[in-house]
């Protein structure tokens, strides 16, 4: 789960506000950043999300959303495709930048449901769970509404985004351990009448030390995305259990989801 900082648009008076929230990635989280996702950078866990984003593409130029230090954005520059970037957090920037092909990107610091690049593209695309860190109904509508309005007819948006894990908790239960390690310990917590997640984390390093954090999100079903995209003049274009095109069905822990803008 992408831990990028959010923010909440509401309507106001016609016009979109935004209620910002903090950012979770600033100073030492971004430096750290990278570490502590280093499986995400694993080939056989890489490799299939940009081979499937190369064939969305179609040549076309690439916007990602919550672009973060390039784990994405960089190797897909790298294979011939333009790709631009929004992301929140400055620092989260600030590392990209410093890796190599980072100056080359053009990068926007700002909130994805309301930034604009102005411009168009044949993919937009959102991944790591990332869409869950607009912490209401209401920001992930209009980060659709944003995602289209930046795409061409035809072009696709992308989502990749887990299936809530309710039916994990037995009866009574308030939370599930999602990593239980001697460096690291994480759980999730649920409020199912306001679709509330909650992600709680303690890192503990190898002199013994430790922190911890804990992370608000909202975490979202795939009919309600897939009505999100109707609202933003999107459908479904296909949908699977990951990026290898596994079939998404009812044991699925997560799924890739493609829209397009018609």
């Amino acid at each position: 789960m992408k831990f990028n900082a959010t923010s909440s648009a509401v309507p106001c008076s016609g016009h979109w506000a935004v209620e910002m929230q903090p950012d979770h990635f600033a100073g030492k989280a971004a430096v750290n950043y990278d570490e502590g996702v280093a499986s995400s950078f694993a080939p056989e866990n890489l490799e299939p999300t940009l081979q499937r984003l190369v064939e969305l593409a179609s040549d076309g130029d690439c916007l990602e959303f919550a672009i973060g230090t390039g784990r994405i954005a960089l190797p897909l520059q790298a294979a011939g495709l333009r790709v631009d970037g929004i992301e929140f957090s400055p620092d989260m920037i600030g590392e990209l930048k410093k890796k190599p092909g980072g100056s080359a990107l053009d990068v926007r610091q700002g909130d994805m449901t309301t930034t604009e690049m102005g411009r168009s593209y044949s993919l937009v695309y959102l991944v790591f769970n990332t869409i869950m860190n607009l912490t209401t109904q209401t920001a992930q509508v209009q980060c659709f509404r944003n995602a289209s309005k930046h795409l061409k007819k035809g072009g696709k948006f992308v989502v990749e985004v887990m299936v809530p894990a309710l039916r994990l908790y037995p009866p009574g239960a308030i939370a599930v351990p999602s990593d239980v390690s001697s460096s690291h310990i994480g759980f999730d917590t649920y409020e199912t009448a306001s679709q509330k997640l909650t992600s709680h984390h303690v890192y503990i390093a190898a002199d013994g030390t430790s922190h911890s954090n804990s992370i608000p999100f909202r975490y979202v079903w795939p009919s309600e995305l897939d009505l999100m995209a109707e609202l933003a003049g999107m459908k479904l274009h296909s949908r699977y259990a990951d990026w290898n095109n596994n079939l998404f069905d009812d044991s699925s822990k997560a799924h890739v989801s493609v829209w397009e803008k018609i």
